[in-house]
């Protein structure tokens, strides 16, 4: 009777360390699944964090290129360099900065800004020779027999993709005197040309290569955009 008894009672311990062990297991798993679900919270945390920062230092980046490029062509065009009309330009500049800094360098890709900053600010002089070289023959069309003068409308098919590329040309062939952009659509631009020489200068294409270069449009591709980006790969490895 003792002995049975003995043997029950070893059993039941048995259960009973069993069960303490299945619920220890048990209370064990919990707490590695809520630790390891708060670790996965606090990185996600910490990369929401650094993402935020490099987003915001990004547009930083932005805005202060918009601004500076703004401000430069602001006191150029001014010609007034006196205390209301430079802080007049500020003002203008940083709110109009602010307003559109993610068209002038919309979606770059990653350490391509100061890239596409760099040629955009080169590319200034050689707009300005052209406006230059254009007033001349224009003047020289003025002066001149009026057989000179030959107005027709032009379309061509350009080979830019993005919205800003296609402003930027758009706007550079305005500004050179002789050609304006009437209108864009679906890719293909119709100009209003003042010459036969105007319109043929106009479709050699050096302009719109100019601006793809600029912006390193996929359709058109340079040695030089492969040394430009080379110190980028360099610093990702």
């Amino acid at each position: 009777m003792e002995v049975t008894v003995l043997v029950h009672a070893t059993d039941q311990a048995f259960r009973i360390l069993e069960e303490a062990r299945k619920r220890s297991t048990e209370i064990l798993d919990a707490a590695a699944r809520l630790t390891a679900e708060t670790q996965s919270l606090r990185q996600k945390k910490v990369q929401a964090m650094f993402k935020g920062a490099r987003q915001t230092k990004v547009e930083a980046i932005r805005f202060v290129a918009t601004f500076l490029i703004m401000f430069a062509f602001w006191l150029f065009l001014s010609g007034h360099y006196d205390f209301f009309h430079i802080s007049l330009g500020l003002i203008c500049c940083g709110l109009v900065s602010h307003a559109s800094y993610d068209l002038l360098f919309a979606n770059p890709r990653q350490g391509d800004m100061w890239v596409i900053v760099k040629r955009f600010i080169l590319y200034i002089p050689w707009l300005f020779y052209q406006i230059a070289l254009s007033n001349l023959h224009v003047a020289r069309l003025a002066l001149g027999p009026r057989r000179l003068i030959e107005p027709k409308i032009i379309k061509f098919k350009t080979k830019l993709e993005s919205d800003i590329s296609l402003v930027a040309l758009a706007n550079s062939i305005t500004l050179t005197p002789g050609t304006i952009t009437i209108d864009i659509k679906d890719g293909v631009y119709y100009v209003h040309a003042i010459s036969k020489k105007v319109a043929e200068d106009l479709m050699t294409g050096e302009m719109e290569d100019r601006i793809a270069h600029i912006f390193m449009e996929a359709d058109h591709v340079y040695v030089q955009d492969v040394l430009d980006v080379a110190p980028i790969f360099g610093a990702l490895k």
